[in-house]
């Protein structure tokens, strides 16, 4: 496995302990349509989350969440409503979090947004 693809994973586990310690159940890791991916679908109460895991080694590139672009939310938006769809939970509230780590810090600095900000230019 390349090692860009092995620290994704660990972020991703990461965060899945991270959010399950806050009381989120984990639905899906990695959960796949043809035209994206969302790291992880939890469910906390009645609404289902979409996540996306940023994992940063250093600070360079700025803070791990700046790189959720307006393209990227697009994306998980139509991810998001395909697995609604699929699930037949399309009536169901949802939100989008992110989760940002970063591991120039020991130990790593996890910072949970929770239902961002969407453009209404996405929908």
């Amino acid at each position: 496995m390349d090692p860009r693809r092995q620290f994704g994973n660990r972020g991703e586990e990461l965060a899945a302990e991270f959010l399950q310690s806050q009381g989120l159940t984990v639905l899906e890791s990695q959960y796949k349509k043809s035209f994206g991916e969302i790291d992880l679908i939890c469910q906390d109460g009645e609404e289902v989350v979409f996540v996306e895991v940023k994992s940063r080694h250093t600070s360079t590139f700025g803070y791990p969440e700046d790189s959720v672009t307006p393209q990227k939310i697009r994306h998980i938006l139509r991810v998001a409503e395909g697995y609604l769809q699929e699930s037949k939970q399309t009536e169901s509230p949802w939100r989008v979090d992110v989760v940002a780590i970063e591991f120039h810090h020991e130990p790593p600095t996890i910072t949970h947004i929770k239902n961002i900000d969407i453009p209404e230019a996405l929908w």
